[in-house]
């Protein structure tokens, strides 16, 4: 990870917890958070890429993150890990990243009503209960950071489940945000476009592709999760005191 220069002192000692964190940018946002002293736990399907990421933390010098393997379409296993943290931290809880997703890519002539669902599941039910039982534990001056796209701003084909659930989470943020603002917690998302990751790069980033990207962004250069975790970062922080309900685009112009 390129190192990021924002220091900011408020999220020294905070407790952050990430979904989606072993990888990707979700391993970025662990990466970065640990890197300014906060408390850092996440949780991820993924056993094996957390137990890598969290090698690689240690041999880094950074302190051991608390880390759960579970499905976040399992409400319950996923909402008693968010108490798990606030128990193992001496009951406190500052920031929620809501960052664990799915991008399946479907046609709509051949969705089927399982994978519509599963990515709703992933994609957006998560992050309401996630935010629903952190919220439940945060006092004033909490932080929940949930992560859209700006895929279905630029009417993307093909990703229908996807676009959908990503699309919701911009009515939940701005809804939830208002619902819970008297309790002094702020509540926003962060949109990234064409980021650089791993996944990305197998899967669909194939030299037309960025060429496209790279046209169709004002800014000529590749994104990477570096850069969603500095939005992310000053969100958590207490200088974003001031934002709430509001969608934060990491997308180099793309959009």
């Amino acid at each position: 990870m390129t190192a990021l220069t924002a220091v900011y002192p408020s999220l020294a000692g905070k407790v952050v917890l990430i979904t989606g964190g072993a990888s990707g940018i979700g391993a970025g946002l662990v990466e970065a958070f640990a890197r300014q002293g906060s408390q850092v736990a996440f949780i991820d399907i993924d056993g094996t890429a957390a137990e890598a990421l969290i090698g690689e933390l240690q041999r880094e010098g950074l302190a051991r993150p608390w880390f759960r393997a579970l499905d976040v379409c399992d409400v319950p296993a996923l909402q008693a890990a968010v108490r798990d943290v606030f128990t193992a931290h001496g009951e406190r809880l500052d920031v929620l990243v809501n960052n664990a997703g799915l991008d399946t890519r479907t046609p709509a002539e051949s969705l089927s009503v399982e994978t519509f669902d599963a990515l709703v599941a992933v994609n957006l039910r998560a992050q309401v209960f996630a935010l629903q039982a952190a919220a439940a534990l945060m006092g004033e001056g909490g932080s929940i950071i949930n992560m859209g796209s700006v895929t279905w701003r630029r009417r993307r084909p093909g990703m229908v489940a996807y676009t959908v659930s990503k699309a919701g989470i911009h009515g939940m943020t701005r809804s939830l945000a208002q619902e819970y603002g008297g309790r002094g917690i702020r509540i926003n998302s962060v949109s990234p476009g064409a980021i650089a990751t791993p996944r990305q790069e197998r899967l669909w980033a194939d030299p037309e592709a960025v060429a496209e990207f790279l046209a169709s962004q004002a800014l000529k250069f590749r994104l990477t999760p570096e850069d969603v975790a500095a939005m992310t970062l000053f969100l958590a922080a207490d200088d974003s005191r001031a934002c709430s309900g509001q969608d934060f685009v990491v997308d180099g112009g793309i959009s």
